[in-house]
């Protein structure tokens, strides 16, 4: 292993056990790549790591995550001025570092921020209304009467089954299938801001469940289970391709991101219920 892969190794390692620490669980409970995986893992619980811009004189009356400038390696500190709570490397420590990065563990939305898993029950069940695929990152949305689901792939002829999506990851989970609510799409058109179910950009558009509820869960889509891995909230590339107001308009209303767990055929009728 060359030095700079071991820099990086101690650095995700001690990054787990800080964010393991400030959850209250064992660092063999969360994933420890320090990256995408931790990071898409927290969303699950409604949480993220928030860069501070200026680290250096970042000072915050709570825990938050700094990354010593000597060491490399992360810790937790607290307080205004900051000092070390925290340090996985040493029994004992000083309590006052220089650091070169900081991140908040803040919640993705304070109204639900209630622990992990997911805010609900699940109650109901949906309906499929629509089913929608693009060949390639930006293009329009192409609507079907059904598609081809592709476990740990996507919607077969969707740009993200062939990972060339706009926001494709390798080494990420949950874009396999976004999902949005026909009510919220229905609530956004009523608030003057005029927006096609295609125009969404999400392969499905549901009615009667809330998605929200099926973070963290496995569920069907007719004879297809999938899981629900975080909110697909969301963002400017979205408005770009839309009008303005879409982004304001759907936050924490923008649908959901899923992973395919077996293979099968999504059609438009289809019932959307919790996996049994």
């Amino acid at each position: 292993m060359s030095p700079k892969s071991k820099i990086r190794k101690a650095e995700a390692i001690s990054l787990t056990i800080c964010v393991a620490h400030m959850m209250n669980l064992g660092a063999a409970e969360i994933p420890g790549d320090g990256g995408v995986e931790l990071r898409q893992w927290l969303a699950l619980s409604n949480l993220g790591l928030v860069p501070v811009e200026s680290p250096e004189g970042f000072s915050w009356p709570g825990r938050f995550l700094g990354r010593r400038e000597d060491s490399g390696t992360w810790v937790v500190m607290f307080g205004v001025p900051p000092g070390v709570v925290f340090d996985p490397s040493e029994d004992k420590f000083e309590g006052s570092v220089r650091v070169d990065a900081a991140f908040v563990l803040a919640a993705h939305n304070p109204e639900t921020a209630t622990g992990i898993g997911r805010s609900a029950p699940v109650t109901g069940e949906g309906v499929v209304e629509m089913v929608s695929v693009a060949e390639e990152a930006e293009a329009p949305m192409k609507t079907l009467q059904s598609a081809e689901a592709l476990a740990g792939r996507g919607l077969k002829g969707d740009r993200y089954a062939q990972g060339a999506g706009t926001f494709s990851d390798p080494s990420g989970r949950g874009y396999d299938l976004t999902l949005v609510e026909s009510e919220a799409l229905e609530e956004l058109n009523a608030s003057g801001v005029e927006l096609a179910p295609t125009d969404a950009r999400r392969n499905i558009v549901v009615r009667g469940i809330s998605l929200d509820a099926l973070i963290a869960t496995h569920f069907r889509i007719g004879e297809v289970e999938c899981f629900g891995q975080r909110r697909c909230e969301p963002c400017a590339h979205l408005e770009k391709l839309t009008t303005p107001g879409v982004l304001r308009g759907l936050v924490h209303r923008g649908g959901l991101r899923a992973d395919i767990i077996s293979n099968g055929s999504i059609r438009v009728g289809d019932t959307v219920t919790t996996a049994r």
